[in-house]
């Protein structure tokens, strides 16, 4: 006979546990001001920039329009205009693997003038896509920068420094130090001017102190007040909602205190994700949103199948203890829990090891949420419907007590 786990004995510590943890991180919130929040959640401008050198400019005096872009295999350049047939010409680096190679490629395009600034050896390979400037070639030149393989790390440190000046400003690593990629994020009361001045406010004071053409602006956005505003309150209902249709579904599929225990869990799960994205500072944004609910899908499917088998042994044993009955189910179905769990993580675990930036807190939050989510679901979901169970119990000896026993003639 296999052997019964006594979970039962652990619901009451487990309960006041759990409840710690939701304290400390409701106290974390009060002092640390709330959430680290993304851009997407607070009105400000996002830059992601890259210390890369210039490695060629071009422009352009021919007919019609001609716009540049390329990935990490290729450069296009596509003319095209009004009398014109669309022309596309494709520069591939394992074909031009040199800048030398593609710049004398890139010049024999008619109207079309590459500059080259890097030495002539650098491999094609190293370019880097920059999102300033305008990718339709004309007068002003267009810029490509490189990152040269030998590129000595730049300290976050004298970032955050150089930018000082401009004010509340955050910085952010992305990638590996050799990468030398950063994220730069200041707020909306920060700005002065327009979106387009304070973008190129904080472009030319990393360029005062990198060199002009040593700065390659990956990606740029810009949310404003009234947008954070709406999606904050759409993010908050959305949460609401998902609790009230998980509240509604249970209901249906179970008792009223099945129901009520998954709600709790699920709660729990998202109280405890709160917490630890308080007290880590990880950037509160739409990703963050995302796992939240991924890890709310993955609790509850958990605690629905924990519930389905309580409910299966109930059948089976109408007349023991529902203290027994919970504990036998918790223990029957410990091994499919581990091993989904287990299995799930392996997958997460990977992206978390192999990816950087806003993917590698999505798979971190993923990671505590599937713990938590397995601890609540034994714990706090099962042990609510045990203390449900007693409290039934009780108010039902209390009406037995209370009726009058019947005198016999």
């Amino acid at each position: 006979m296999k052997r019964i786990i006594p979970f039962s004995r652990y619901f009451v510590p487990a309960m006041i546990f759990s409840g710690v943890l939701i304290a400390t991180g409701l106290v974390g919130y009060v002092i640390k001001g709330g959430f680290n929040l993304g851009v997407d959640f607070q009105a400000g401008l996002l830059q992601e920039i890259q210390f890369a050198p210039t490695a060629f400019r071009l422009s352009y005096d021919g007919r019609g329009n001609a716009t540049v872009s390329f990935n990490r295999n290729n450069l296009y350049i596509v003319i095209s205009g009004s009398g014109l047939e669309g022309v596309t010409h494709e520069f591939p680096f394992n074909t031009f693997e040199t800048l030398d190679s593609l710049i004398a490629g890139l010049s024999n395009i008619e109207g079309v003038h590459a500059t080259g600034v890097a030495p002539g050896t650098t491999p094609s390979r190293l370019l880097v896509q920059s999102a300033q400037g305008n990718p339709q070639l004309g007068a002003d030149p267009f810029v490509v920068h490189y990152l040269p393989s030998n590129a000595e790390p730049i300290a976050i440190e004298n970032v955050r420094e150089i930018l000082s000046p401009l004010g509340t400003v955050s910085v952010q690593v992305l990638g590996t130090s050799t990468e030398r990629r950063f994220m730069i994020r200041i707020e909306d009361q920060e700005i002065q001017g327009s979106e387009g001045v304070s973008a190129e406010k904080i472009l030319t004071t990393l360029e005062a102190q990198f060199g002009i053409g040593g700065v390659a602006v990956t990606r740029a956005d810009y949310v404003g007040s009234r947008f954070s505003k709406q999606l904050t309150d759409q993010a908050g209902l959305l949460m609401a909602l998902t609790l009230l249709l998980i509240m509604v579904y249970a209901s249906l599929r179970f008792k009223l205190q099945l129901a009520i225990g998954a709600v709790l869990a699920i709660a729990h799960d998202a109280l405890i994700i709160v917490a630890f994205v308080t007290w880590t500072r990880m950037e509160f944004n739409t990703i963050t949103i995302a796992a939240i609910l991924t890890i709310l899908g993955y609790s509850i499917n958990d605690t629905i199948v924990i519930f389905d088998r309580i409910r299966e042994t109930l059948r089976i044993y109408p007349d023991a203890p529902f203290e027994d009955v919970l504990n036998r189910a918790l223990t029957e179905t410990l091994n499919r829990t581990i091993i989904t769990t287990l299995t799930t993580m392996l997958a997460v675990l990977s992206l978390f090891i192999f990816t950087t930036g806003s993917m590698k807190d999505f798979a971190l939050a993923l990671l505590v949420g599937m713990i938590s989510g397995v601890y609540s679901t034994i714990f706090i979901a099962s042990g609510f419907v045990n203390l449900w169970s007693i409290h039934a119990k009780k108010q039902t000896k209390k009406k037995l007590i209370g009726v009058p026993v019947a005198s016999k003639a």
